[in-house]
């Protein structure tokens, strides 16, 4: 797969703090990228190195095959976590001059400003100002400016920050339509079930350094500890149990499930198939419930923190 942003062995330091230690990410072309970590692990410096709003101590970036360069700017979407529209200015007057500034002419900037006002059924906002507006409506006002250029590569960083849940998930719907348009996006969150919804990739980052990366679903086969949740329903509870723990894993399960009378965490060994523990469990009571546990971004992002 075609990489659209490369960094190579980046570094930053900031006087004797090091924020950012020989760090390098490869984000596939029409994916969303997911950059996690912790606050102050690094993720806003390299975000800045990418917009070159700070330059790398060591290292580099390569964007669509080329070492990053000022005139790239035009090529790139940045939402920050840190909003930065004028809050006295009028919207349309405001999003217009944004526009203008990413290479868009007044008339180009002005058809795709009606496309995305119509859209999100905003076009009474144009001639009020931002201080006007609510932090969610702003939050509108800025994703339209960030991606009114179509660039090659989008930047979120907290894309979801102000909004309620109804607003969080048209903006994940328009992420996701961006993709399927062919844009590559670079998303900063730390709302790990948005992670789960659209991130395609992943990067962590702890302590400056990169202590994970990779596809998310490859991620996820690697993390996952072939443990099932079993709920089963039997007039013989104690002994069905006891016949289990002889042969498998059992731990400690909170799962919810219709049936209250067997609840267990199975684990089997790499050896043995689910088929084999599935019949093994309907030859001794009924089964109700079945579940692989597969582990969440969020608890993948937790165990890796705390191992390093």
């Amino acid at each position: 797969m075609n990489k659209l942003l490369v960094a190579e062995s980046v570094s930053k330091n900031f006087g004797k703090f090091r924020a950012l230690n020989n760090v390098s990410i490869a984000v596939p072309q029409g994916s969303i990228f997911g950059l996690l970590g912790p606050n102050g692990a690094g993720k806003t410096t390299l975000i800045r190195i990418i917009n070159q709003i700070t330059l790398p101590d060591e290292g580099r970036v390569i964007l669509d095959g080329q070492a990053l360069k000022p005139e790239h700017i035009k090529d790139i979407g940045y939402l920050p976590e840190e909003r930065g529209l004028y809050k006295s200015m009028k919207v349309g007057e405001q999003a217009l001059y944004l526009a203008q500034l990413k290479g868009m002419s007044k008339s180009e900037a002005k058809t795709q400003l009606k496309y995305w006002f119509d859209k999100f059924e905003i076009g009474s906002w144009w001639n009020k100002k931002i201080q006007e507006l609510s932090k969610g409506q702003a939050q509108k006002i800025q994703f339209i400016v960030t991606v009114l250029h179509r660039p090659k590569l989008l930047i979120f960083d907290e894309p979801f920050s102000g909004f309620d849940p109804i607003n969080a998930n048209i903006i994940k719907d328009e992420i996701l339509k961006l993709r399927a348009d062919g844009a590559t996006v670079i998303f900063s969150t730390h709302r790990m079930e948005s992670v789960e919804e659209l991130c395609d990739h992943i990067a962590l980052i702890h302590k400056s350094n990169k202590i994970l990366d990779g596809n998310l679903i490859d991620i996820k086969r690697q993390f996952k500890s072939n443990t099932f949740e079993v709920g089963l329903q039997s007039q013989n509870s104690e002994t069905v149990i006891a016949e289990i723990k002889e042969k498998f894993d059992v731990l400690p399960a909170s799962f919810k499930n219709v049936y209250d009378d067997i609840k267990l965490n199975v684990r089997i060994t790499p050896e043995t198939s689910p088929n084999e523990l599935l019949s093994f469990l309907t030859a001794k009571a009924e089964v109700h419930h079945f579940v692989e546990v597969i582990p969440s971004a969020n608890d993948i992002f937790i165990q890796t923190v705390k191992n390093n």
